[in-house]
């Protein structure tokens, strides 16, 4: 990376020698303006108000304008006898706590780099000093024709300088909170909060300008003459808020419902899975679950895809299961009726009255309860 300025680092006598890099860049599209009627590029020419004449770069200096409109010249060489310690160093004046630089006076973010090998020992004392005491440097440079404030800070094995506004250049934030003594209920707060533990963190390493994306393919496209559809608009709502609570639910229902999509995978897109009911073994059984099944409400399920999936019979299939129990339970009475050498009659007739009534005992269990029955009667005679 190329330095954009050398000086050194003032950290009381001990100097350090470094080279100050950019630790940002603008990746923005800029455009150029252009002529509508045969499309040759707009460009701007230095005229002389006076004269009316354009003069080049060599012709042009500092002037500073005063409150009734004089030019009073300043020249480099003015500026260059003016005491400033700053000029070519980074003086350090501070050391303070990272959570007393309010985020508001963070500007423009540079690299630190040593400058040369006998810069590395003091370049790393600094470095491992900060990392140690959890602190950052407050210093004073001068860059560009002024003096600044900035703040140094480690970040992985190098030291980093955020500048930063003086504090007269903070704007109060007056007039800029809502009018009026607005109460929030408990109720919106944990919305509120419902929607922010739903939202959860995010990768910053995956956030990116998808506008700059979108004009990349603009440009591509013209390019290569094809033709650019326009974009559907998304449905803001007009940024009309009817009520909070219903809007923070819908926003609620809409993270989770986006969360489950993005976590469904790969494979059906997260649709449920849909299980037959099983029959019996019994052909009378059978035909009860197909008449229940028959005659049960249909019920829908709605998949984290949006999909719908209907299923039917689930609750009524569970209320007839029992009757089939309460078949074998009557059934075994029987058998134990039928034992006894006085109730022979009566076990036949309760069988026979329990076979046709219930339609949902077995045929297996029916046919040996009768088999059994008559065997008994004749070894009694």
């Amino acid at each position: 990376m190329r330095s954009i300025w050398n000086g050194a680092i003032s950290f009381g006598l001990v100097s350090i020698p470094i080279k100050l890099v950019n630790a940002t860049e603008n990746h923005s599209i800029s455009f150029r303006q252009i002529h509508l009627a045969d499309g040759g590029r707009i460009r701007y020419r230095k005229v002389c108000e006076l004269d009316d004449e354009e003069v080049s770069g060599g012709e042009i200096g500092k002037a500073y304008e005063d409150a009734d409109g004089t030019m009073i010249p300043i020249t480099d060489e003015d500026l260059a006898q003016l005491p400033l310690p700053t000029a070519k160093t980074i003086e350090i004046v501070a050391f303070v706590p990272a959570d007393r630089i309010d985020p508001l006076q963070m500007d423009a973010a540079y690299y630190l780099s040593a400058n040369g090998v006998p810069a590395a020992k003091p370049y790393t004392l600094l470095r491992e000093a900060l990392k140690r005491s959890n602190r950052v440097a407050v210093a004073k440079y001068a860059l560009r024709g002024r003096e600044r404030l900035g703040m140094l800070r480690v970040v992985d094995d190098v030291i980093a300088m955020h500048g930063l506004l003086w504090p007269d250049e903070i704007r109060a934030p007056q007039d800029a909170a809502p009018d009026g003594d607005i109460t929030v209920r408990d109720a919106e707060l944990d919305l509120a909060d419902a929607l922010m533990d739903t939202l959860g963190e995010v990768d910053m390493d995956s956030l990116h300008d998808d506008y700059r994306e979108a004009v990349e393919e603009l440009v591509a496209a013209k390019a290569a003459g094809e033709t650019v559809l326009p974009a559907e608009p998304e449905d803001t709502g007009d940024g009309k808020v009817i009520d909070l609570i219903a809007a923070l639910e819908n926003s609620v229902r809409a993270a989770r419902k986006s969360r489950n999509v993005e976590g469904a995978g790969d494979g059906d897109g997260g649709m449920a899975d849909v299980h037959p009911i099983k029959k019996t073994s019994s052909k009378t059984s059978g035909k009860t679950a197909q008449t229940t099944t028959g005659t049960a409400k249909k019920t829908t399920h709605r998949t984290p895809t949006g999909k719908t999936v209907t299923r039917s019979g689930s609750s009524t299939a569970k209320k007839s299961a029992p009757k089939s129990t309460g078949a074998k339970k009557s059934t075994s009475t029987a058998k134990k009726s039928a034992g006894s050498a006085g109730s022979r009659t009566t076990a036949k007739k309760s069988t026979t009255k329990t076979a046709t009534k219930k339609r949902t005992s077995s045929s297996s269990s029916g046919t040996t309860a009768k088999k059994t029955a008559p065997s008994r009667k004749r070894t009694s005679a």
